[in-house]
C-alpha cells in the first residue's frame, strides 16, 4: 500500500494516490481531474494507469518545452496517447492545428474527452505506419502507453492482440488535410518508427523538425531505420526520451 502511494505521490498527489491505490484493490481506474496552471481546460488521467507518469514526461518535466524562432501553424502527434502532449502544444501555440493520432481505442476515447474544449485539435482514430491498411494493435503488457502495431499476417508473437485499427502514412495525413507542410512532427508510437522510416522520400522534406522516441528496445532495428530514413536535417539533440531533429537551430 505505501509503495503504491509512494510512487503516485510526487506527481498526482495524496488524492490521486488514494484514487490509484482504490483503483489496485478493486481492480478498476477512477478519472482523476486536473487543473494545470496555464492550460486552458481541465483535463483526466485514468488512475492507476500509465497516464500519471505521462503526465509527469509533458507537464512536469516539460519534455515538449523548446524555443522556436517562428510559431507554427501545424503538429502532428503521432501515438497521442490521451491528448497530454497535445494539450500542451494547443495551450502553447495556440494558432497551431495540431492533428493527435491514436490507434488504441480507450486511450483515444481518454483523447477525445480531454481535448474536446480544443477546435485547434483534430483527434484521428488511426495508428502512423508505411502503408494505408488494416493492421492489428497488440497488447505487449506495458501498460496504456506501450500498445504496440503489427502486420495481420505474420508469425511473429509481441504481445495479445486488442483490435484491428486503420493505419495511415504521413503521405496521407498531407494529402486528406491539405497540408502543405508540418511544422513539427512528434512521433511517440512504440516501435512503429521502423516502419514509418523505412521509406520516407516522398514526404520528409516536408517535416521541419521531428520529435521522436525510439524503442529499439522493444523492436529491433528501430534506431537504424530512423537514421537511415531521415537525413537532411542540420541539427540534433536529446531531451528527456527523447531525439529532436531540426533544419534550424532551436535548442
Amino acid at each position: 500500500m505505501f509503495r503504491q502511494i509512494k510512487t503516485y505521490l510526487p506527481t498526482v498527489g495524496l488524492r490521486g494516490s488514494l484514487y490509484a491505490l482504490w483503483g489496485s484493490i478493486k481492480n478498476k481506474t477512477f478519472d482523476l481531474k486536473i487543473e494545470e496552471p496555464g492550460i486552458r481546460h481541465p483535463f483526466y488521467l485514468r488512475l492507476p494507469s500509465s497516464d500519471a507518469p505521462t503526465y509527469k514526461q509533458v507537464f512536469m518535466k516539460h519534455e515538449y518545452n523548446f524555443e522556436v524562432d517562428a510559431e507554427p501553424k501545424i503538429i502532428v502527434d503521432a501515438g497521442a496517447n490521451i491528448g497530454l502532449a497535445s494539450i500542451y502544444f494547443a495551450n502553447k501555440y495556440p494558432q497551431a492545428t495540431i492533428y493527435a493520432i491514436e490507434p488504441e481505442q480507450s486511450n483515444f476515447n481518454a483523447l477525445q474527452k480531454n481535448t474536446a474544449g480544443y477546435e485547434n485539435i483534430i483527434a484521428i482514430h488511426a495508428a502512423l505506419w508505411h502503408e494505408k491498411r488494416r493492421i492489428n494493435l497488440v497488447d505487449p503488457g506495458l501498460g496504456n502507453w506501450g500498445f504496440m502495431t503489427q502486420e495481420t499476417e505474420t508469425s511473429e508473437q509481441i504481445g495479445e492482440e486488442r483490435h484491428l485499427v486503420q493505419a495511415i502514412t504521413v503521405d496521407n495525413i498531407l494529402s486528406d488535410y491539405d497540408i502543405n507542410r508540418i511544422d513539427i512532427l512528434k512521433i511517440d508510437i512504440e516501435g512503429a518508427e521502423r516502419e514509418v522510416f523505412s521509406n520516407t522520400s516522398s514526404w520528409l522534406d516536408k517535416v521541419d523538425m521531428i520529435i521522436i522516441e525510439l524503442h529499439e528496445r522493444m523492436k529491433q532495428g528501430c534506431n537504424r531505420s530512423f537514421y537511415n530514413g531521415s537525413n537532411g536535417f542540420a541539427y540534433e539533440w536529446s531531451q528527456g526520451e527523447n531525439v529532436y531533429l531540426s533544419r534550424q537551430q532551436k535548442k
